[in-house]
């Protein structure tokens, strides 16, 4: 009973500690904000340069927002392409912005020209999008031939159809972006780090409001509301997923928050795949018990085994490792517990989900090639269950160096 009120005490401590009903102030200076999307621009012409490509053609959302620290309506844009950036190795930035919203962009010195986009969608273009289609491939290949140097190889994240062809007749060689923007975005700076810092403490924060209100009654929607207030409240901006349920809708893995309500001393598991503050992830996986009641024998043993993965893998890790040597030596999944694992064993993170994703040992011959390098972000994963128990969902975030890893997150585990 003591142990488990301990645990509780450590965890109630992620909460703001001036008052829990008060966000976080982010104590990051904007002089580090700076510095890191100036490290991230010069990283996506680095990769451009490696690949011998004229521009890049923007319209993640979340690549813009990582090449030039320009946010807007980031989710609404990763679905409506009415926003996009061009970028040169070797010349000017211009971003495209969506109608009505180029003050968004005054003052960042990512940027050195701000253009209306031109929206190639038939919600918006009709029966008129091959006209604009023709405009807008006509206004690109124009500043291609501008400040390309005679190359005219461009990059391009996300295209439709229509897009790539009318490119094409251009004269321009589309090239997939996503070895430039994936291999740019997987080294950190510094200043990233400590940007990601604040958004992991920002979700361990929500982690907190989550536990402390882990009693039964509860709805599995009403708990995942709380990281998500938290998030939002402190700056954050949204969570990918909604993956936290309790008791049975823990396995198999993968169903979604819904109103059951939990009952005591059923498991509650989640992963956060929270975005926050500054547009950079925090992906973190937890599970404990409906009020904080001790965990059953078999609770416990399926947590100890996650806790063993979690552990044994980070230990892997280190500046130089190649993933097929990870795999041989990485945890083996007791073959009872394999048909309820989780999809993959370590996997990069920055401004959301990255590269690399490193298959776990049982699928490993479809993984890709690579090794871990110095100042990538990993997430170490694992999920357990077996026929007919609950899952145990647990995943930390580390920092690549040269002789090992270093935990980003703090929050306890529930064995430690």
């Amino acid at each position: 009973m003591r142990a488990r009120a301990l645990n509780r005490a450590s965890k109630r401590k992620f909460l703001n500690a001036k008052s829990a009903d008060k966000p976080l102030a982010s104590p990051v200076p904007q002089e580090t904000r700076v510095r890191a999307r100036q490290y991230r621009l010069a990283r996506t012409r680095q990769l451009l340069a490696r690949h011998d490509c004229a521009a890049l053609l923007l319209y993640d959302s979340v690549n813009i927002r990582y090449a030039l620290d320009c946010p807007n309506m980031q989710v609404w844009s990763l679905h409506n392409p009415l926003r996009y950036a061009l970028i040169f190795a070797d010349g000017p930035v211009i971003m495209f912005e969506f109608g009505r919203c180029e003050h968004l962009c005054r003052g960042l010195e990512t940027i050195d020209e701000v253009r209306p986009a031109v929206g190639c969608m038939y919600m918006t273009s009709g029966d008129r999008l091959p006209e604009q289609v023709s405009r807008w491939a006509n206004e690109i290949a124009d500043l291609i031939l501008a400040h390309g140097g005679g190359n005219r190889r461009v990059a391009v994240d996300r295209l439709d159809v229509a897009g790539l062809r009318a490119l094409e007749a251009r004269g321009l060689a589309v090239i997939d972006a996503g070895p430039v923007t994936e291999h740019a975005r997987a080294l950190k700076s510094a200043d990233e780090i400590e940007l990601m810092r604040w958004t992991i403490r920002v979700c361990e924060a929500g982690m907190a409001r989550v536990h402390e209100h882990s009693v039964p009654g509860v709805t599995e929607q009403e708990l995942w509301a709380h990281l998500h207030f938290e998030n939002a409240r402190s700056g954050g901006e949204w969570l990918e997923t909604r993956l936290l349920t309790c008791g049975p809708n823990t396995n198999p893995w993968y169903r979604e928050c819904s109103d059951r309500p939990c009952r005591s001393g059923e498991l509650i598991a989640f992963d956060t795949d929270l975005i926050g503050p500054y547009g950079y992830c925090a992906d973190l996986s937890r599970s404990w018990t409906c009020g904080h009641a001790a965990m059953s024998d078999k609770q416990r043993e399926l947590y100890s085994i996650a806790l063993d993965q979690i552990e044994h893998n980070a230990a892997l890790i280190r500046d130089g490792v190649s993933f097929a040597e990870f795999n041989e030596r990485s945890w083996r999944i007791p073959e009872p517990l394999q048909p309820y694992r989780y999809s993959l064993a370590v996997h990069g993170v920055g401004m959301a989900d990255e590269w690399p994703t490193v298959l776990l040992h049982t699928d490993f011959e479809r993984s890709h090639g690579g090794r871990f390098e110095k100042n990538m972000v990993v997430c170490v994963e694992s999920l357990i269950a077996e026929k007919g128990s609950e899952s145990v969902k647990l995943e930390t975030q580390v920092l690549v160096k040269e002789t090992g890893v270093e935990r980003l997150d703090r929050f306890p585990w529930e064995l430690a």
